[in-house]
């Protein structure tokens, strides 16, 4: 996303476009200046500016009518309008136009120094917005699944590989990665899309309970079994059964369970009768499973027959490029269901977004997402609009550089160079959570420049 930083300045009176240029160039600011209505769009139809500054009483083409024009052609350019202390509803007016602000003559720089910044501030924002959004729309979607980082582009490019084998899959990933979406993704894009998807958390059901809903009982099998009931297996014939949290499985039941996934055939509880069956088996877990076969918590047979196409998601922590992504999608989701105007997230607040460990992954993120939208008033997120520890995150740091002594003896400047060049980047990786693009920023520098910075000095990150 370029920021441009250019301000088109529009003013009949030469003085006042001449002190208010110099004044805006000295700030920082690329300045244009027109010194007619008519001058100012000839200009606007070359070139976008991010704000644009008009007098209101302009002969022929009004300021209004700039306004007007502008809004028409370019909806996320900021207006800020000049008016007299006695036009007042002008200004009212220029406001409903959709101006961003205005300032009354005679006016005070420094005020009109707070309002330009604040309109490159929402000008920001916009962008962000749109740049995202647009990511959202594109090649960073797999369904309901976010991601642009290298990590999911590698999950979406194997998913993509098998959603129309009938392989066994097994979901590794932490709690809250996302496991259930992936299994619904790789099914309704398979060819069983159009059948069954039976999901079942295999830790949420009593062990007592689970053999019957996995594998169905007859009636009279057991105390309460009134009537025949079928199991998920059955249930999902020639669909796909989602196996959730298989780790917690107790031993008994996994063996049951891979002789029917070798005979592709189950028993219901209280009958000797068998009942074929077609369905992919999706499993997943948050366990080590590799772990838990060495400890004699899972069977070994089990886990190669559930483990022939495995999908390990990644952490959040690990893939801190999709925050800014899960956040909009999160923010859009939030304020649509609210419904509330689309708000955005302020830069503090994104820092302290992607700085966050984030232990409960993306349904922790949708989760802070959604209670700060209930929350918050006015249009922006803000930093201190977050929870803790979340709004803490990255507080009181800041880069610092140590400015060394010249002794008689004389220094090292390419050595002490290097030094201080060695602790920002190490302190800006620090500060963006290990995130490059992030800490490219903070050092103002290119990604590129950071990456060609960091083998030259041979930094083990």
């Amino acid at each position: 996303m370029k920021t441009l930083s250019q301000i088109l300045l529009i003013d009949d009176e030469v003085h006042n476009l001449e002190a208010l240029s110099l004044l805006l160039t000295n700030a920082g600011y690329q300045v244009q200046t027109a010194p007619s209505g008519e001058d100012a769009l000839g200009i606007l139809r070359k070139t976008n500016f991010e704000v644009v500054i008009t007098d209101l009483f302009l002969p022929g083409v009004s300021g209004i009518d700039i306004l007007k024009k502008v809004k028409e052609d370019s909806p996320h350019t900021n207006v800020i309008v000049i008016t007299g202390n006695a036009s007042a509803e002008s200004a009212v007016e220029a406001m409903k136009e959709g101006a961003f602000d205005y300032v009354t003559k005679p006016f005070n720089f420094e005020k009109l120094k707070i309002v330009v910044s604040k309109a490159f501030e929402k000008s920001r924002l916009v962008a962000e917005n749109l740049y995202l959004r647009q990511q959202l729309r594109g090649k960073y979607k797999f369904d309901n699944i976010i991601g642009n980082s290298l990590a999911m582009q590698q999950v979406f490019s194997r998913m993509e590989k098998i959603i129309h084998t009938d392989s066994t899959i097994l979901i590794l990933g932490e709690s809250g990665t996302g496991k259930e979406l992936v299994a619904k993704a790789i099914h309704f894009n398979s060819n069983r899309k159009d059948k069954p998807f039976v999901a079942i958390n295999c830790g949420a059901i009593p062990a007592a309970l689970l053999e019957s809903e996995l594998f169905g009982h007859t009636r009279g099998a057991f105390t309460g079994a009134v009537a025949d009931k079928p199991g998920k297996f059955e249930l999902a014939h020639n669909g796909t059964i989602f196996l959730d949290e298989i780790g917690t499985m107790p031993m008994h039941l996994q063996m049951k369970l891979l002789r029917v996934l070798q005979e592709q055939e189950v028993e219901r509880v209280g009958s000797s009768k068998k009942t074929k069956f077609n369905v992919r088996v999706i499993s997943a877990t948050n366990a080590d499973l590799e772990e838990e076969v060495k400890s004699g918590n899972f069977r070994e047979d089990l886990y190669y027959r559930l483990n022939v196409i495995p999908i390990a998601l990644p952490p959040l922590r690990d893939r801190r490029e999709d925050i800014a992504l899960l956040c909009r999608h999160f923010l859009e989701k939030s304020c649509q269901e609210m419904t509330r105007p689309l708000m955005s997230l302020s830069r503090d607040a994104m820092v302290a977004l992607e700085g966050y460990d984030w232990p409960g992954n993306v349904r922790e993120v949708e989760n802070v997402i959604e209670r700060t939208v209930a929350l918050t008033d006015g249009e922006t997120i803000q930093r201190d609009d977050l929870p803790q520890p979340i709004g803490k995150t990255a507080d009181g740091k800041s880069l610092q550089i140590i400015h060394p002594r010249v002794s008689a003896e004389g220094i090292d400047m390419a050595r002490i160079m290097e030094g201080i060049e060695r602790s920002m980047i190490k302190e800006a990786l620090d500060l963006a959570g290990g995130v490059k693009a992030r800490a490219a920023a903070l050092l103002t520098i290119n990604r590129t420049t950071l990456v060609e910075k960091i083998k030259r000095l041979g930094l083990n990150l």
